[in-house]
């Protein structure tokens, strides 16, 4: 305390705890960040932070007091969940620092250990992914949905946002170039309504079967009553048109499972678009190919996410997905 008074430092106060520093930097440093973003730190701080180390004073906190606790937290949790911990005490005690409540910053002094190993992603095998569609027919809501994830590997955060007008299931085939029906991803439900990084910007042709299921789901939407659906303009919409909420999709997708030979516990809507990479990668789509029609800012983005579905032996994404589903039947 003396060395800070003679070097011209404020003192940082005894008193304050890691809990104190984990509640202001939840009020105020998550400003301008995505809700979900804020809901997940928001959890991690409170659920994992708080309990463990919250009542430590920030200036006894060391670094040895961290190490033990990630190594605890590596036991039950995966990689990247400690890592998120890591992160989140990291920017906490800068935070911290920045506003002279400790003189330095231990946690940047600590490797993430190892964690448990997470839950595989997984891909939907040709018969399994036929089998998916058949028992999701007939449904009132997701049916489009799952064909037009599967079919097109859009993100779940971009199909709950598409809307009507950036489709297009005409097309101009008999132009020059020709245009065959599309879909334009351009937004999503993240904060902002961008999505998720710039390359993921992408005009995607559709394969046929997208394109009578969409048409079908247009022409349902105008026979409810009411216009609710019309005031937003989502292709895929609650019964009040509004956006539909990730956890609602995922329980009406597994409920879909639950009529299939698959396990609906192990599977999420998110495993629509591993498989759409995993049947083209089987089909001799060129991984830059691949990559390009998933959104991806490089080929090693996907072969990092998706390096189960990608095989050895890597033309367009609509074409390869109308040959393997083998949609060219219905024309």
């Amino acid at each position: 305390m003396l060395r800070d008074y003679e070097d011209g430092l404020t003192i940082a106060p005894g008193e304050s705890t890691v809990a104190q520093a984990a509640t202001d930097w939840l009020a105020y440093g998550l400003s301008g960040l995505d809700p979900s973003t804020v809901a997940t730190n928001t959890t991690l701080v409170k659920t994992h932070i708080i309990p463990a180390l919250g009542k430590r004073k920030l200036r006894d906190l060391s670094a040895q007091d961290v190490d033990k606790w990630l190594a605890g937290k590596a036991k039950t949790h995966s990689t990247s969940t400690v890592t998120r911990l890591h992160s989140c005490l990291n920017r906490i005690i800068k935070r911290a620092m920045a506003r002279d409540k400790v003189r330095r910053n231990v946690v940047e002094l600590c490797r993430v250990p190892q964690g448990k190993e997470g839950r595989p992603s997984k891909a939907l095998t040709m018969a399994q992914a036929e089998e998916v569609l058949k028992a999701a027919e007939g449904g009132k809501n997701l049916y489009a949905y799952i064909v037009v994830s599967l079919l097109t590997g859009a993100r779940t955060e971009e199909l709950r946002a598409l809307r009507w007008d950036h489709v297009d299931l005409v097309g101009n085939l008999d132009g020059t170039p020709p245009i065959p029906p599309y879909v334009a991803v351009w937004c999503s439900v993240r904060n902002g309504g961008d999505t998720k990084t710039r390359k993921s910007r992408r005009t995607l042709a559709l394969p046929k079967r997208c394109v009578d299921v969409l048409i079908e789901q247009q022409e349902a939407q105008q026979k409810e009553p009411g216009d609710a659906w019309s005031e937003h303009g989502l292709v895929f919409a609650s019964t009040a048109g509004t956006e539909l909420d990730a956890a609602n999709v995922r329980r009406t997708f597994r409920r879909v499972i639950k009529h299939t030979s698959l396990n609906p516990k192990e599977w999420t809507p998110r495993e629509l678009r591993h498989s759409f990479v995993s049947l083209l990668s089987d089909n001799g789509t060129p991984l830059e190919e691949i990559s390009r029609l998933v959104g991806h800012s490089s080929t090693a983005v996907t072969e990092l996410v998706y390096r189960k579905q990608i095989r050895p032996v890597l033309h367009g994404g609509a074409v390869g997905m109308d040959r393997t589903l083998r949609c060219d039947r219905e024309r």
